[in-house]
């Protein structure tokens, strides 16, 4: 921890300095390659993995079952109804969910029985269902109109706060990449995209904004009258503002992708538990790539936007000839 600290301190005094603002067309380049590979993976791997929220189709409910065998559940659906895609989840010690596409009646009620008989239960403990797609649909939307509404008022009081419009546009950009590269992961490990994983995607826009607007704060102090300054440019000026919060993005990314961690392992290997699962990857990824995006892109875009303004643009040119 001393370690750190000391290093954190020199880091603050600017003793020490990443340049992270100078390197900035380094992280352009990553973060492009990333966006494509985020956008072509769907595409790759034949589109999404939409739970039945989604698609449509039917649900069995075992409760109670002294067996938790997915396989036997795999087999009694597929007794009845031959080649059907089925997913099993267990959910908490003593239940278990099956979930297939949409079935007719009599089969829905053939399968029912089936499953009562595979794991030797009462029928009146195995509960059928048949969900609709157009809830999963509803849900989008809501979300949809969520997003451009929080993006709006986020923008606005940013602009508002920090005085530039400028800020805003970073950090919007900052947000896209990572809610880009979060559905990206989704699609490339194959997990479900259920109404849980879509909380999560709006979820960490908020804790990617959070760690973006501390760093734009320190930016706008060091920033103030850097265009009278006779040492540093406004770029200097703002990656030393990236590397005084460096320590403290990387102590609350840690913070928080811990237990974000412990519940992605138990929700997803000790219990089966398919929502825990589908919101905590979302949130552990977006935790570590927004920490990413408000270090390496939010402040170099910032810089990138503002740079070429005359005021600032003649200030960095008298340092730089005063260096000389």
């Amino acid at each position: 921890m001393s370690r750190m600290r000391e290093f954190g301190n020199r880091l603050y005094s600017g003793e020490r300095s990443i340049d992270f603002v100078g390197k900035r067309k380094i992280w352009y380049a990553i973060a492009a390659v990333v966006v494509i590979l985020s956008v072509a993976l769907p595409v790759l791997r034949g589109g999404f993995n939409f739970g039945i929220e989604f698609r449509g189709g039917s649900e069995f409910r075992l409760t109670n079952s002294q067996s938790l065998q997915q396989s036997v559940a795999v087999d009694a659906v597929q007794s009845i109804v031959p080649g059907a895609q089925v997913s099993v989840t267990t959910v908490g010690a003593e239940d278990l969910r099956i979930q297939t596409q949409q079935l007719e009646d009599e089969q829905s009620e053939a399968v029912r029985l089936a499953l009562a008989e595979a794991f030797n239960m009462d029928s009146s403990l195995v509960a059928s269902s048949f969900i609709g797609p157009n809830w999963g649909a509803e849900i989008t939307r809501q979300a949809l109109i969520g997003l451009f509404v929080f993006l709006g008022i986020v923008s606005l009081l940013m602009a508002f706060y920090f005085r530039s419009w400028k800020m805003s546009a970073a950090a919007l950009l900052a947000l896209a990449h990572d809610l880009i590269f979060t559905i990206g992961v989704y699609a490339g490990v194959g997990f479900e995209v259920t109404p849980a994983a879509v909380i999560g995607f709006l979820t960490i826009l908020a804790y990617s904004l959070y760690d973006t607007v501390v760093v734009f704060d320190k930016v706008r102090e060091n920033t103030l009258g850097v265009e009278l300054s006779e040492t540093r440019t406004f770029g200097e000026a703002v990656n030393l503002a990236v590397n005084q919060t460096l320590v403290r993005s990387i102590n609350t990314s840690v913070v928080s992708v811990l237990p974000v961690a412990a519940i992605l392992f138990i929700g997803s290997i000790l219990l089966g538990a398919g929502t825990l699962r589908d919101i905590s990857l979302a949130l552990f990824v977006g935790t570590i790539v927004g920490t990413y995006s408000s270090v390496f892109l939010a402040a170099p875009i910032y810089v990138h936007l503002r740079e070429r303004e005359p005021a600032l643009k003649a200030a960095a040119d008298k340092v730089l000839a005063s260096r000389q």
